[in-house]
């Protein structure tokens, strides 16, 4: 590593946040008002419930986190391609991909959900073949059509993403490669998807937190996350606003470590001045 690239991994003393930053007037108040609700919220409401679901909320929390990161991870393996293909062609898979991620993003992910589960699980009963074979045992359970459609809803959004970011990566660079004698794998794996990366890294936050967002989807087809683990206190104890109001914030919680960690991704990669 270079000190050139070393120096811009590094933080300044100028990046990091002063101590008198967080005591601005604003900020105070903001502070307070949140102090004063989560003691509001912790001494007038029932929580005499949540220990007794404790073990619940804990499994759905890791289905959530499953559902998130596995689809995220499986999403963005997809999504390169179909970026990457609407930039180099050949045109029929230029054509391909732009069609699969125009309707796969102008349909509701809840409807392809339903899809997934309901149209194409219904059929796979009806053939011995399928019934028979090893993937039967994952076929006839809901998560496997979870996984797909939010994969493939996430792969969808992301190829636009991805595209957008390998067009953007200046051509100079690429040609700079060429000129040392990269091979194209050479110079699409240290050069172009770097790059592109870096350029696609503020967008991914925000697809991944809305992914996270998406996931309770996956309760109407009877997958327990979170979601439906909340639904189930609230038809049990009766209660409206207490598990709402705790499942609003396990997702505020979940959300600000995303985009922590994207933050500190971000801080990293040595492209600064791109």
């Amino acid at each position: 590593m270079t000190e050139t690239t070393t120096h811009a991994m590094a933080l300044s003393p100028q990046d990091l946040p002063k101590a008198s930053s967080f005591f601005k007037p604003h900020r105070i108040f903001l502070m307070l008002l949140f102090a004063t609700l989560v003691f509001c919220i912790a001494w007038f409401m029932r929580w005499d419930w949540l220990p007794r679901y404790l073990p619940r909320l804990g499994s759905g929390m890791l289905v959530t986190l499953a559902m998130l990161f596995s689809t995220a991870a499986l999403g963005f393996l997809f999504a390169v391609p179909l970026g990457l293909v609407q930039v180099t062609g050949p045109r029929p898979l230029k054509w391909a991909a732009s069609w699969f991620c125009t309707i796969i993003r102008g349909t509701p992910l809840l409807l392809q959900l339903w899809l997934l589960y309901y149209g194409l699980g219904s059929l796979f009963p009806q053939f011995p073949a399928i019934r028979q074979s090893f993937l039967w045992p994952y076929l006839r359970e809901s998560w496997p059509y979870g996984v797909a459609a939010l994969t493939i809803s996430f792969a969808a959004y992301e190829g636009e993403v991805m595209r957008g970011a390998f067009a953007g990566v200046p051509a100079g660079e690429l040609e700079a490669g060429r000129a040392y004698g990269m091979s194209r794998w050479t110079l699409f794996r240290r050069i172009w998807l770097p790059r592109a990366l870096h350029r696609a890294l503020p967008t991914l936050n925000g697809e991944t937190v809305l992914q996270l967002k998406s996931t309770p989807l996956v309760a109407t087809i009877t997958v327990v996350d979170l979601y439906a683990v909340i639904s189930r206190v609230r038809q049990e104890t009766f209660l409206t606003y207490e598990p709402l109001l705790l499942l609003a914030l396990i997702y505020m919680g979940l959300t600000g470590l995303l985009v922590i960690a994207f933050k500190y991704f971000e801080n990293r990669i040595p492209t600064r001045g791109a």
